[in-house]
């Protein structure tokens, strides 16, 4: 739960004389604190804390994973919908929101690790349908990889591909081409104690807080749109969010090597691929129809009015999405034909 100190009632006081604006000051903080505590729990996860929040009923279960830098509240406009035919998981990765910090290096198998402990111990039982945006879309295709026999089904929303480009010195380079051929560090399940040169000035840094969110996450409900100033704001964040990309080269060098030695990885598992319709390039066309290939059972969903956050632009898109997924894989059934919306 978010702390806040809280001035004592002696700094406020002043001989006689009471400040109203530090009276409401306090009220003010009182108030963040209320605000700001987790929707979900907290869940043990080798002494750090994984905030998890389920609502709703019906297998399987949908676990959400957000995109690079996003938090549980961002999938806020389709929670209440799945919740209304399916158990639904949204949670914080280590170092996000209510989340403690992890061990570093965050790489891929160590934040999957953590969601696969989280939900076991918080006695969250399969199978899953897991859906990832963006750099979400990776970590789940990790966790299949990983567990199969827990996961049923699949959505990807805007995901990143193995084989991705950024720009580099004026130049597209794909990212895992970056790769170093450094051993990838294996999972860790405790949180180390921290290293004797970090300073109490380093743990205190703030990265400052914004004013106010920017589009797209302006279409989040106003409250919520605060909390996710304050998971902003928090010293934690800018260091996961760092530590996420320590080794992301290597793993989807991994990545890619190993999806060339296996046809149609999720075999008839099904699958939407949901791509956005704004600002799309050719070369992200060509990565998204390549998802739709690691199942048999799969299709691609363009989302025609939509940029990268499917789930802000048209989360009703997102939801029908699941739902399909949700009811192919009780019945294990097939997917209807491909559409654009």
């Amino acid at each position: 739960m978010h702390k806040t100190n809280l001035l004592p009632i002696q700094r406020v006081l002043s001989g006689l004389a009471v400040s109203i604006l530090s009276l409401s000051v306090v009220a003010q903080q009182a108030t963040d604190v209320r605000t700001y505590s987790p929707p979900g729990k907290l869940i043990d996860v080798g002494n750090y804390w994984l905030h998890i929040n389920c609502t709703g009923k019906g297998s399987p279960t949908v676990v959400m994973e957000a995109g690079g830098g996003d938090f549980s509240l961002d999938w806020s406009l389709v929670q209440p919908t799945i919740a209304g035919f399916a158990r639904i998981c949204t949670y914080d990765r280590a170092g996000y929101g209510w989340s403690d910090p992890g061990p570093v290096p965050r790489t891929m198998q160590q934040i999957v690790s953590e969601l696969h402990r989280g939900l076991r111990r918080a006695r969250i039982k399969g199978p899953y349908v897991l859906v990832g945006q963006s750099f979400g879309g990776l970590l789940v295709r990790v966790y299949a990889s990983q567990y199969p026999k827990e996961v049923v089904g699949m959505v990807l929303v805007d995901s990143s591909h193995e084989d991705m480009q950024i720009m580099l010195n004026n130049k597209l380079t794909h990212l895992r081409e970056l790769s170093r051929g450094r051993e990838i560090p294996p999972v860790q399940t405790k949180m180390p104690p921290p290293p004797a040169s970090s300073s109490a000035k380093e743990s205190r840094e703030s990265p400052g807080a914004q004013s106010k969110v920017e589009a797209p996450y302006d279409k989040l409900p106003l409250d919520i749109q605060q909390m996710r100033l304050w998971a902003m704001s928090q010293p934690k964040y800018n260091d996961a969010r760092r530590s996420e990309f320590d080794f992301l080269a290597e793993e989807l060098a991994r990545m890619y090597a190993d999806k060339a030695r296996s046809e149609y990885p999720l075999g008839d598992m099904p699958l939407i691929v949901l791509t956005r319709g704004k600002n799309q390039s050719e070369g992200h066309s060509k990565l998204q129809a390549d998802l739709v290939h690691l199942s048999r059972n799969s299709k691609q969903i363009i989302a025609k009015n939509s940029g990268h956050h499917i789930q802000l632009d048209q989360p009703e898109l997102v939801s029908d999405a699941i739902r399909q997924v949700v009811e192919a894989a009780r019945h294990r059934s097939k997917l209807i034909a491909a559409e654009s919306r």
